[in-house]
């Protein structure tokens, strides 16, 4: 499956909007891979995201396989570092922490993939990724050793982005982490989405239907769903 981010931009252009679950796979149990897909394609998904900040299971590449069997949505890798790529799965955000200044974040997981990308046939899609403050410790935080963007200022996190975008980053994720508390304001999300050309994805601490309405209306392109979904696997089926 190809051309996934030009199928992002056209969606884009036409205000289409997309909505991506996200799973850990250290969250999986692979014998239930088959329930899991089927609740998926229940859902009004349009992407599957599989990664984490920490993933020490090596189910990857199998539960993508297992996945794609009976889910015929674009698989893209979400990783937190060079171990969680696989070759099955479609594409591949390829993070930088915007929002952060540890190198390893910035630079050097991304070069230390690099031999592991030029084996695989995966489209690589520059992201920048911007870690919004959300109420709680996320685990990006502690796996990152770097602090989250102050979520009351909307013009330094424009700024952030907009560097991003400069420095050619095709998509702009807005996070909150995993088990925020605070999704990322809806401010934020408007000024970033005003301001830049690039598609937008938010993610992290939106638990309803009248979250990711909120979401997108304010000018998200992609909305990410996942300790919702990984709670309570019928979550689509109750908005």
């Amino acid at each position: 499956m190809k051309n996934i981010y030009s199928n992002l931009l056209k969606a884009k252009a036409e205000n289409k909007k997309q909505l991506a679950i996200l799973l850990d796979p250290d969250k999986i149990d692979l014998k239930n891979a088959a329930t899991l897909a089927d609740k998926i394609n229940q859902t009004p998904a349009t992407h599957l995201f599989v990664g984490g900040s920490i993933v020490a299971s090596d189910i990857i590449d199998e539960l993508i396989v297992l996945l794609k069997k009976k889910c015929h949505l674009p698989i893209v890798l979400f990783p937190g570092n060079p171990s969680q790529i696989s070759k099955e799965a479609d594409a591949i955000l390829f993070l930088t922490l915007l929002s952060g200044r540890n190198p390893d974040y910035l630079i050097e997981h991304q070069v230390n993939a690099v031999p592991i990308l030029k084996k695989t046939e995966l489209e690589i899609i520059s992201t920048g990724y911007i870690l919004i403050e959300s109420g709680t410790k996320t685990a990006v935080e502690r796996v990152s050793q770097t602090n989250p963007l102050d979520r009351n200022n909307a013009d330094y996190v424009l700024q952030t982005a907009q560097a991003g975008e400069y420095l050619g980053n095709k998509l702009i994720y807005l996070e909150a982490g995993s088990g925020a508390l605070q999704p990322v304001p809806l401010e934020v999300i408007e000024k970033v989405s005003k301001n830049t050309t690039v598609p937008i994805i938010v993610g992290g601490g939106i638990r309803s239907h009248e979250g990711i309405s909120q979401a997108f209306e304010a000018g998200a392109d992609l909305v990410v769903i996942g300790t919702a979904f990984e709670n309570d696997i019928n979550f689509f089926s109750k908005l």
